[in-house]
């Protein structure tokens, strides 16, 4: 079993071919537990699975962001090929990766250019006022409206790339969607801010998980936004991708 699963598991990785489902009469035979551990639909596999479809999709994300002014588009593939593929088992890494990296890149990379310089003028403000600060001035506290503006405008980063990868809009309707959204869901901004904390100082910690921190994060905040997003979706829009979801098993 492990002879003929291992090797058709590493096509799957690199879209190959699907998986074939085969049904099988069951046969008890010496052994079969053992054998099972390997079969492909056993959870320690589906688990072992998804830890290297991140481990690939981060490394896929940092080759995209390689050139900076990509990394909108990589923020929007790594969303898009994590819901699919991650959360719902639809298609390849490689393949959903660049299928919504090239479609939506000019979108993504005017937002995101936007979102970077309006950043560096607000970190060079919040460094300016910072030094100011610590050379005794009063007014140099002001430093501290510059970090709480950085901090909004990842807040509402972290709403944006999402729904590039999930809906069709203008990029003004995308960044207002978002900024609304932000405020709206505050609880969940503040925890998706959280765990972007808790992943950055864990990858301080131990350097090893940065290769797996860009798409652990997105899979965790995928399952948050799902559900913000389900509110603001018809039930039709509903069915219907739950609807795709089924044909592609079946």
């Amino acid at each position: 079993m492990f002879a003929k699963t291992l090797p058709f598991y590493f096509m799957k990785k690199i879209g190959i071919c699907r998986t074939i489902q085969v049904l099988r009469m069951p046969i008890h035979r010496k052994g079969e537990g053992m054998s099972n551990i390997f079969n492909y639909n056993n959870k320690l596999f589906s688990a072992f699975d998804k830890v290297i479809n991140i481990f690939c999709l981060s490394l896929i994300w940092f080759m995209a962001c390689i050139p900076v002014f990509t990394i909108g588009a990589s923020c929007t593939a790594l969303y898009y090929a994590v819901n699919k593929v991650i959360r719902h088992g639809r298609g390849y890494i490689w393949k959903e990766f660049w299928s919504s990296f090239r479609s939506n890149f000019k979108q993504a990379t005017v937002i995101w250019l936007i979102f970077l310089l309006i950043g560096l003028v607000m970190g060079a403000d919040w460094f300016i006022m910072f030094q100011f600060m610590k050379a005794g001035a009063a007014w140099g506290k002001a430093f501290v409206i510059f970090v709480v503006m950085l901090v909004f405008e990842i807040a509402i980063w972290l709403y944006v790339y999402p729904n590039i990868a999930r809906f069709e809009n203008t990029n003004k309707a995308i960044v207002k969607n978002a900024a609304l959204m932000s405020f709206a869901h505050l609880p969940k901004t503040i925890l998706m801010l959280v765990i972007l904390l808790v992943i950055a100082f864990l990858v301080y910690l131990i350097p090893f998980l940065l290769i797996f921190a860009p798409a652990a994060f997105i899979a965790i905040q995928n399952g948050i936004m799902e559900k913000i997003f389900l509110r603001y979706m018809s039930e039709e829009d509903i069915a219907k991708e739950e609807e795709r979801n089924r044909e592609y098993f079946n």
